[in-house]
């Protein structure tokens, strides 16, 4: 597995396993990606599968000190919540200490709960901090009122939203950029996109693994999501190949720019973490 460095210095894998909606039932699937080279497991406590997350690195075998953990503190933990939080976290993942610790969204109270990422980030108690589906709006009020630029902004990234003027943003203040939603959450358009399946076809790969590949050829890391081993397999396989800039420019003329009801632009959606648990 190849890492990024994060501003920080702390290397992060650039593939790892996102674990949203992933159960207990699921138990086996995530012990076999961590036996068979996943080293970065991606989580939040509204994903409510911490505790299985441990459970899972203990039966696997693989030591702790060689697994990347993130999770993320939710948008009703925010405030004065968020130490308790993160607490929480620590002791659901059986571990002393979290590799990058997240806010979710940027809902209310985000700047006070970044105050205290950083007070457990100087106590040690956190390898990296830094956010998700943050807009520049809200990273540039962080970076003004805080000490600590965020190491990561996880945001929705695939060919039909490729977040390019974000994505100059974060190059130019060294945060790296994390693609959750790499598929655009199995759509099949763009999965059976002609050219993408062209692309694919010419390099032996499947439309996933060019849409992956398109994102570490930008610098940016990956978080894809299966419980299916031969495609959990499939999408670490990404270091074999290269696409041409010709491919790229092909995969950059796809950009639709178009965000859903879940986006951090949407004050209602905002709203409503606040209600959600």
């Amino acid at each position: 597995m190849e890492n990024y460095v994060l501003n920080n210095g702390v290397f992060m894998p650039k593939v790892g396993l996102g674990v949203y909606k992933i159960k207990n039932e699921h138990e086996d699937a995530l012990i076999w990606a961590l036996r068979n080279g996943y080293r970065h497991l991606d989580t939040a406590a509204f994903y409510h599968n911490e505790e299985l997350i441990a459970r899972a690195i203990k039966k696997s075998g693989v030591n702790r000190s060689d697994i990347f953990i993130t999770t993320k503190v939710w948008s009703s933990d925010l405030g004065k919540k968020t130490k308790q939080a993160f607490e929480a976290s620590l002791e659901k993942l059986q571990t002393d200490y979290i590799d990058l610790y997240l806010i979710h969204w940027p809902a209310a109270n985000y700047l006070y709960s970044w105050e205290v990422l950083e007070s457990l980030y100087n106590e040690g108690k956190i390898r990296a901090i830094g956010v998700a589906n943050f807009e520049q709006q809200h990273l540039e009020k962080v970076m003004e009122q805080g000490s600590i630029v965020p190491a990561v902004n996880q945001i929705q990234t695939n060919p039909f939203l490729q977040q390019k003027e974000l994505h100059e943003y974060l190059v130019k203040h060294n945060i790296q950029h994390v693609a959750w939603g790499p598929f655009g959450h199995g759509n099949k358009q763009l999965l059976n996109h002609p050219v993408l399946t062209e692309i694919a076809e010419g390099n032996d790969k499947s439309t996933a693994q060019v849409m992956l590949r398109w994102c570490i050829q930008r610098d940016i890391a990956v978080i894809p999501k299966s419980i299916n081993p031969a495609r959990l397999k499939s999408n670490m396989e990404l270091f074999d190949f290269e696409l041409s800039e010709e491919e790229m420019n092909k995969i950059s003329a796809l950009d639709q720019n178009k965000q859903g009801f879940i986006n951090p632009r949407n004050k209602l959606f905002l709203w409503i973490t606040r209600m959600l648990r």
